[in-house]
């Protein structure tokens, strides 16, 4: 009988030796904080960028200039281009557009430089105001994990499956298709691009990427100049060119006066389709030019604009930035880059322009 109760007695301290130890394991677990990461692939179309919950954003480097911004991205842009086949002058360009040339809250909290949304994101997030109220957008360790998603993003999804039929020196042709395939809901987004991509030249960088292979389908500015033989109403000025080269006279687009304009040196059909207002491609069809060549000289047909009346508003009491836009049938994202605002913060008494 004593032997039966010592055996007991043993078993017992056993096992509660046992759940002791595993009991112990389980508190001294510890859990990983997981971070994001690139997954490099032998083949680089299956690059990943991968995104979890907990993500430590780099200290962005501060941007004062769309110059600084492409001295710092257009590496990063070539290098998208030779992976994924995407010419960088059109990532470049979208790239400054989004984010403000990498002033903008969501590039500068977020790394986001191409305004992607969650959709299907399961990573990092910021919430942000923009054609809707707080909006889901993706948010990146580091920036150039933001220029992968967006080549990702571009070739994983069927609806931008046209693009890649495209000529890849064609930023024209990828611009308007880019429109068409549901990128932007502006009109003039494509325009936008184009107008970014010969300002800065970043023609120049595709055709550093494609060497040989690159044939020029878009011919870039021809390099001479005008004349001016247009007239401004008595008394206005015109002032410095903004992002956007809208011409403004005292809050109202230049009238064009005489319909011909004589060519001068320094001159080019982009330069002069931004003093009119007008297109390049508006310029060559009136012209009956096929080329961008233009040449001292020259008398050109100018189309006639109408006055347009700027619109201004000025912030009350209670209003937002997502409110203003709601009333004057705009996007939050709009009324930022027509005010260069870095966030949506507005103040009452503030007078924004609506267009």
């Amino acid at each position: 009988m004593i032997k039966k109760i010592a055996l007991l007695l043993f078993l017992g301290i056993f096992i509660f030796s046992c759940g002791s130890k595993k009991s112990t394991v389980r508190k001294h677990k510890v859990t990983k904080t997981k971070t994001e990461r690139i997954i490099k692939a032998e083949n680089p179309n299956e690059n990943q960028v991968i995104e979890n919950a907990e993500v430590t954003i780099d200290e962005p480097v501060k941007i004062n200039s769309t110059e600084e911004y492409l001295a710092r991205f257009s590496a990063i842009a070539q290098e998208e281009m030779r992976l994924y086949g995407i010419p960088a002058s059109i990532t470049l360009a979208q790239g400054i557009l989004e984010s403000n040339s990498g002033k903008g809250r969501l590039s500068m909290e977020a790394n986001n430089h191409f305004g992607i949304k969650c959709h299907d994101w399961t990573g990092a997030k910021i919430y942000h105001d923009d054609d809707a109220l707080q909006e889901c957008f993706r948010k990146y360790h580091n920036a150039k994990y933001s220029y992968r998603d967006h080549s990702l993003f571009l070739t994983t999804r069927k609806r931008y499956s046209k693009l890649f039929d495209l000529d890849k020196d064609d930023y024209k042709a990828w611009a308007k298709e880019l429109k068409a395939a549901g990128y932007a809901t502006d009109k003039q987004y494509p325009n936008k691009l184009v107008s970014l991509i010969e300002r800065y030249e970043l023609y120049k960088l595709d055709k550093e990427v494609l060497g040989n292979k690159y044939k020029n389908k878009t011919k870039s500015p021809a390099t001479v100049v005008e004349n001016n033989t247009y007239e401004i109403e008595e008394g206005n000025e015109i002032g410095s060119s903004s992002e956007k080269n809208s011409s403004k006279v005292s809050g109202k687009e230049i009238q064009v006066k005489n319909n011909t304009y004589t060519v001068e040196k320094g001159d080019t059909l982009y330069s002069i389709s931004k003093k009119f207002n007008t297109t390049v491609s508006d310029l060559q069809e009136i012209n009956g030019l096929t080329e961008h060549s233009i040449s001292l000289g020259q008398e050109l047909k100018i189309k006639e604009k109408e006055v347009v009346e700027s619109v201004t508003y000025t912030v009350e009491k209670g209003d937002t930035l997502y409110s203003i836009s709601k009333k004057h049938n705009t996007t939050v994202q709009a009324l930022q880059q027509l005010n260069h605002l870095n966030d949506t913060n507005v103040s009452v008494g503030q007078e924004l322009l609506i267009k």
